[in-house]
């Protein structure tokens, strides 16, 4: 792999989709970003990670905690800031080595936007400065982390032996209020005659999960949209250092419950690429399935919420019904609704029987004619394309330049998925068809599902009647080196990425998981603008973005 103009030495992880991972200088780290910008590529994900000594998990404790202080990560000394770019080879990762004292990088924002926020967490969660900035306000830290608390930090992690830095804090007395409140947010404030602001969230009046949104309007029209986010950051990634790699695929499949399978399977596949193991054929095409049927489950879904939204309760009610025999099937032929546990390293922990897939095949055939009729019913009902066509639109143009990506991106003109463009075993032998719109308004969203749906309730009849012979689990055993492995799965909302680091231990000392929802979040900051405030849960709906994933 080459990128245009720089003279760096990548090295292929032995990984089944094409990535490459390179150390680079801080002269070439804006100019790659330019170079992958100027070639059409997109930034996938940016992350931090210390590598001075630190103590970590063992790699066969099953206690998750090290047994002592003399566990040292190999080649540390330092910080590093990495970015992971998608261009039209494959992955490219690039891993800048910083200094030791007040380690600082510089700005991405002007060429991806999308980076601005991932800095923002990496200076809360490591430190990390950036130079020349455009925005420095905190992103997880909600003013309420103690002083200096840096929760990826080596020092951190040493300090409270591997224990949440926050444990033992008390706990403020039953009917008082606690000693430490939330800091005020910056907010950017707009004025002019008639503008009013309209605070929504955190907390919310369903069951979603939470966070705020601050709207500016004249009258009911969106002139500004600003997020925050944040509040349901849980330590997944200090806690991945705390397990052993073998077992840590667990956490992973929690990172976002409706994409278990999609991110179970990236860490697998970054784990199988740092040890060098291969995956026998019918555990990929097992993991395929599940996949497909995931995909499915959501689109099910989200095609009755968004007709619900729209005024048409009989869209919600027919496809929860679908949806809800889908899932059943799934739990019938893997032990679980949603498929959780269910792919571990090296393979699959759960093999349907003959007669389960034999039912996984008749049941597509079913529920493809029920879509294929409700979409009908959707195309014709003029109510229902009133509310979405035009409504929260995202031009081609701008979805390029703001880096919209997954579903919501092919709804916009950005023809990218990973089954089609870098396909891996066994989507090179399925040729899956991209469903794609140029619209990128919520019609457009909800077509890119329907046709979604159709698509992999046919790649499911597909690898069900031709599931390969043989063992669905190989053998892994851990590199007895320090080691790097990613993996880069296409799940339904987009791509899940997990990039790994294990120290000579086999322990992992860096695991970063990254949600699609990253890079679209900010888009619906600019979706909205110009709609009508009660459009916005159709609007945020069409996109579903993650909460979960993206808070970790």
């Amino acid at each position: 792999m080459k990128l245009s103009g720089l003279e760096l030495v990548f090295d292929r992880l032995a990984a089944p989709l094409p990535i490459w991972r390179a150390r680079i200088s801080p002269e070439d780290w804006q100019p790659a970003a330019l170079a992958v910008a100027a070639a059409g590529g997109r930034l996938v994900a940016l992350w931090g990670s210390d590598r001075r000594t630190a103590t970590h998990a063992h790699a066969g404790d099953p206690g998750g905690f090290a047994a002592g202080a003399d566990a040292t990560a190999a080649g540390a000394g330092g910080f590093a800031v990495c970015a992971a770019y998608a261009v039209r080879e494959g992955l490219a990762w690039l891993d800048l080595a910083l200094e030791t004292e007040s380690p600082t990088f510089s700005d991405l924002g002007e060429v991806f936007p999308a980076a601005i926020r991932m800095q923002r967490a990496i200076t809360d969660l490591l430190g990390i400065t950036v130079r020349n900035a455009r925005d420095t306000r905190p992103w997880l830290d909600h003013g309420l982390w103690p002083a200096g608390l840096r929760p990826l930090a080596d020092e951190t992690r040493t300090a409270s032996t591997n224990r949440s830095p926050l444990a033992g804090a008390p706990a403020p007395a039953a009917g008082t209020q606690p000693e430490t409140l939330p800091a005020d947010y910056p907010f950017v404030r707009v004025q002019g005659d008639g503008v009013h602001e309209i605070a929504v969230g955190p907390v919310h009046a369903g069951i979603i999960e939470p966070g705020h949104f601050r709207f500016s309007a004249v009258g009911e029209k969106v002139l500004r949209l600003e997020e925050r986010l944040g509040y349901v950051h849980k330590g997944i990634e200090r806690r991945f250092t705390e397990l052993p790699a073998l077992e840590a695929h667990r956490l992973a499949a929690r990172v976002s419950g409706d994409s278990t399978v999609a991110f179970a399977w990236a860490y697998c596949m970054a784990l199988e690429s740092a040890a060098g193991c291969p995956v026998p054929e019918r555990a990929q095409s097992l993991r395929a399935l599940m996949l497909e049927r995931e995909r499915v489950a959501n689109h099910l879904g989200d095609l009755g919420a968004l007709g619900n939204d729209a005024g048409l309760a009989f869209g919600l009610a027919q496809f929860s019904r679908l949806r809800e025999d889908w899932q059943r099937l799934s739990a019938d032929a893997f032990g679980h609704r949603f498929m959780m546990d269910c792919v571990v390293p090296g393979g699959v922990a759960a093999e349907p029987a003959p007669a389960q897939l034999d039912r996984m095949r008749a049941q597509c055939d079913a529920i493809e004619r029920e879509v294929l009729a409700l979409r009908a019913i959707y195309d014709e009902h003029a109510g229902l394309q009133d509310r979405f066509m035009g409504t929260g639109r995202v031009s081609p143009q701008l979805a390029a330049q703001l880096g919209l990506t997954g579903l919501a991106g092919r709804a916009s003109g950005q023809a990218a998925d990973l089954r089609c463009d870098h396909p891996w075993p066994p989507y090179d032998r399925l040729k899956v068809t991209m469903a794609a719109q140029a619209g990128g308004d919520v019609a457009a969203r909800v077509s890119v599902r329907f046709d979604e749906a159709i698509e992999s309730l046919r790649l499911v009849r597909e690898l069900c009647a031709a599931l390969p012979a043989g063992p669905a689990r190989g053998a892994l055993a851990l590199p007895a080196r320090e080691a790097f492995g990613a993996g880069w799965i296409e799940g339904w909302r987009g791509e899940s990425f997990v990039a790994l680091e294990l120290d000579a231990a086999g322990a992992i000392r860096r695991c970063h998981c990254h949600d699609p929802s990253w890079q679209n979040w900010p888009v619906i900051e600019h979706a909205v603008i110009g709609n009508i405030v009660p459009d916005f849960p159709l609007i945020n709906k069409s996109f579903n973005l993650a909460y979960s994933g993206h808070d970790l």
